[in-house]
Formats: structure tokens, sequence, C-alpha cells
């Protein structure tokens, strides 16, 4: 019996995020090959969002070629058989089977699916800034506000594969009747992107970011809302003493809010730990996505 050829396995990878999604084809070693983005459209609601990413895995592993073996999918929350927790950017997220729907849409039997910032953290265990750091934390600055913790080399999902899900952090002098993602309100590519709304600002976050460099009352208000964010983030070091923090995700570029958090950790915490960007620009996620794909 012919039996393919390692050369011929193609691995799926999908990264779900509330403002845009990436599809990527990578070889038997997850190497990624070829990939693409797409907005999410979030307000259109869940279903058209994954219809969109499934239709263009089927258009990209038509165009290598090739044999899909697997598939890893990363999306935000708390992935359970029947559905997602804790995911609210996108209506209607927390109805989907998105391994069952892989299954079904691209005919493949391996799916793996994870939280996107524990398939950050995976990628930059095996490919990137902690691969010799332990223990390691990735905190996602992107749409919300999530972290990954590492230890000894592995993800560590929690016990209900919640560990990370700082956004409910709570914040103000008042405490919730529930969960409520508090901290993602003060900080978040969302937020910032309201914020920028209120003063009246272009660009969304972006703008925000860019009109914070001088001094003055932009300046003090991203001030604020990275204090919030930086005050859980000295009590997660606190917690783990990581050897080092990587940032991801698309507020995670502005070197302003980088230069803030690090300067608040450095001057807070005891023993800091080395603060970097991920080298993955936006892919850690998809490129985590992969390597899952790729584990037997």
């Amino acid at each position: 019996m012919n039996r393919e050829a390692p050369a011929d396995r193609r691995l799926l990878g999908i990264d779900f995020g509330g403002t845009k999604m990436a599809v990527g084809i990578g070889d038997a070693d997850g190497s990624l090959l070829v990939s693409q983005r797409l907005p999410t459209h979030a307000t259109l609601g869940a279903r058209q969002a994954l219809e969109r990413a499934l239709d263009l895995a089927q258009k990209l592993v038509t165009e290598t070629g090739g044999t899909l073996h697997a598939a890893g999918v990363a999306s935000p929350g708390v992935i359970r058989e029947d559905g997602i927790d804790l995911a609210p950017n996108v209506p209607g997220w927390e109805s989907l089977r998105l391994a069952e729907a892989v299954r079904d849409h691209l005919g493949v039997s391996r799916v793996r699916v994870t939280n996107d910032l524990n398939a950050a953290a995976l990628a930059e265990l095996r490919h990137g800034a902690l691969r010799d750091a332990d223990p390691g934390m990735v905190i996602g600055l992107g749409t919300g506000v999530a972290a990954a913790v590492t230890v000894n080399g592995a993800v560590v999902p929690g016990y209900r594969g919640a560990a990370g899900e700082i956004a409910y952090a709570v914040t103000g002098a008042d405490w919730p009747a529930s969960p409520e993602p508090l901290l993602e309100a003060q900080f978040s590519g969302r937020a910032l992107d309201n914020l920028a709304d209120q003063l009246a600002l272009p660009d969304g976050a972006a703008g925000l970011c860019a009109a914070a460099v001088p001094s003055g009352p932009v300046r003090d208000a991203l001030v604020t809302r990275v204090d919030e964010l930086a005050r859980h983030v000295v009590t997660c070091c606190l917690l783990l003493d990581p050897q080092r923090l990587v940032l991801v995700g698309g507020v995670a570029r502005d070197e302003l809010v980088r230069d803030l958090l690090r300067d608040r950790l450095a001057h807070a915490l005891p023993y800091p730990p080395e603060v970097v960007l991920s080298t993955f620009a936006q892919d850690a996620a998809l490129l985590g996505s992969l390597t899952l794909a790729a584990q037997d």
C-alpha cells in the first residue's frame, strides 16, 4: 500500500480574532508555506466569519497541493466540545463547535483547538522568544487583552482552560455582580479605539498612540489606561516570577505602550522580567496553531 510522503503532507492553521482572522498552510513540520488574512466583520456575527475562514482554508489547501493531514485552530476564550466561554467580542461565538466545523468543511479528522494566547505561547516556546526562558509569560494586546503562562517548556492552560483570562481582572472601586471583562474595557485595542473616539482622534488606537507621544491630555489619558494594565501584569509577575515576558498583538507593536509598560514593571517589581516584543508580528497564534497541528 502506498503511503503519503511527508513532503506532500499539509497542515492547516487558523487563527480567529475579534478584528481579523488568519489562515495558513504548513508543511509536515509545521513550517508556514502560505498564509492570508481576512477581516472578521464581528458585528455580522460568528457564523459568517467561520464560513469565510473555512472557505479560504479550502482554497489555500487546493492551491498548495498535497494532502491535508491535520488542522490546528486558535480561538479567543475557553474552548469546550460544545461551545466557547469568555469570548464576547464576536456575537454568537460562544455557540460554535470549531473542531466539528473544520472536520465537516474540510474532511480532515485530526483537528485540535486551543485558546489563541496559548497558541501564541506555544509558538514562542518552540520557535520564538521563550525557547530559552523558563518560566515565561505572553501578554496579548490586540482586540482584547489576555495572557498565557509557560513552565518547564509547556503551556499551562489551568484546570478549566481559563488560565490567563486577565480581561476579567477587577478594576475600579466596586465589585461586579458577575464576571465582566473589566480590564479589557480599560485596556485593549477596542478600549483604545473607544477612547480615541471620545477624544475625537482619527485612526482608532493607532491614532491615539501616535497623538500621545508628546506631553499633554492625550498622553495623560493613555498613561492612565496603561497604568491599569500594568497593575495587573505586576501581580501576574509576582505570582509567576517569569524570566521573560513576550508582548504580542497589534497594540503591543506600539513603542510608547511597550516603553510605558516596561517602565512600570521595572519600578514596581523586585525582580522585573525581560520584556520583549514577539518577532512574529501578528502571526504568533497562527504559527502556534500550525505547531499544534504538527504534534502527534
